[in-house]
């Protein structure tokens, strides 16, 4: 009860910021970004539009990816009517076809630019069942693993920017306190979701979503850790926003539901700061494996923390990306 007295009226936390702190209020006392090279996801609408357009009035070079490249080129058109001398570069991304990721990391390191933040922001909340063209459920597909493939390729540039120029990479996962609604056999569930339509819950199917970037989050910390990588990653729940995730089911009962509890959202600006935070807050210089809420450390579910089930998913993720799902599902249930 006390959290939520405390969220409802904006008390900041250990950081000197809470739930009502905007995206350039938590990026004001941050050192200018002019010579980062930011990848955001999802940058389109909502908090991704949000957390790009304040990373460019603070001086980044942004990299927007998109399955919508009309979309992505009237977002860049925003940022610019806004901060003139940006440099935005729009490029095609569908983060639930595995081909596309590995396109777009091809088209990327053409490029030859540095890489200092990657934010894996996009998500999806597939309502009606649907499998990605690589037979894993879109859900997932799109929030995790299409984001763990971009991570894995991108990885190395990221090390070697960082080896280069002396300046912290940092990976930022935009999760959900809805990953604490998952519980269960990831894995075995994950494999019934994408061969049988009758046992598909939307809902647990985005907890299972948000969970595995969780999971994620921890596992790639321990391993750049051990690789001596400067490189840190973190985990974010942004909030209870209204943003285009809902867009499937808009009309007068979503509108009833969000004004009811109006006064538990975030403003898209609020939703966006603890991604900015996460991003380039000086505070979190060599923090990492963390999760964030209200741009303070917060506790994941128990599931969430498990690192058995963090090498597990890993296991498990190196197997679907390798274009062998079934190898992926079955050994792993033994």
């Amino acid at each position: 009860m006390l959290e939520a007295v405390k969220y409802l009226l904006g008390a900041v936390g250990a950081s000197g910021y809470g739930s009502k702190t905007t995206a350039e209020q938590v990026t004001e006392s941050c050192p200018d970004l002019i010579s980062i090279t930011a990848i955001i996801t999802g940058a389109t609408s909502g908090i991704g539009a949000e957390t790009a357009r304040v990373l460019a009035k603070r001086g980044a070079r942004l990299v927007l990816p998109a399955r919508s490249l009309k979309a992505a080129e009237d977002a860049k058109a925003r940022i610019l009517s806004e901060c003139p001398g940006s440099e935005i570069i729009v490029m095609a991304l569908d983060l639930s076809s595995l081909n596309s990721v590995h396109n777009f990391v091809s088209e990327f390191e053409s490029l030859r630019l540095p890489l200092n933040l990657l934010i894996n922001n996009a998500g999806k909340f597939a309502h009606e069942h649907a499998l990605s063209e690589d037979g894993i459920e879109m859900t997932f597909a799109t929030n995790y693993l299409g984001h763990f493939l971009l991570t894995k390729l991108l990885l190395k540039t990221m090390i070697e920017t960082a080896r280069e120029t002396g300046i912290q990479g940092r990976i930022v996962n935009v999760s959900s306190s809805i990953h604490g609604w998952f519980s269960g056999d990831m894995i075995r569930y994950l494999g019934q979701i994408s061969r049988n339509r009758s046992h598909y819950d939307a809902t647990r199917a985005y907890a299972l979503s948000k969970l595995a970037n969780v999971l994620h989050t921890k596992e790639i910390a321990q391993r750049l850790k051990k690789m001596e990588a400067n490189v840190t990653v973190n985990c974010v729940h942004p909030g209870i926003v209204r943003t285009r995730l809902t867009r499937e089911r808009e009309g007068f009962i979503t509108d009833l539901v969000f004004f009811l509890t109006s006064k538990l959202l975030k403003t898209i600006p609020q939703g966006a700061a603890t991604t900015c935070y996460a991003a380039i807050h000086p505070r979190l210089l060599n923090v990492s494996g963390k999760y964030f809420a209200d741009c303070n450390e917060a506790w994941t579910s128990k599931l969430g923390s498990n690192s058995t089930e963090a090498a597990r998913l890993w296991t498990a993720s190196e197997l679907m990306v390798s274009r062998d799902a079934k190898a992926a599902f079955d050994p792993l249930n033994g």
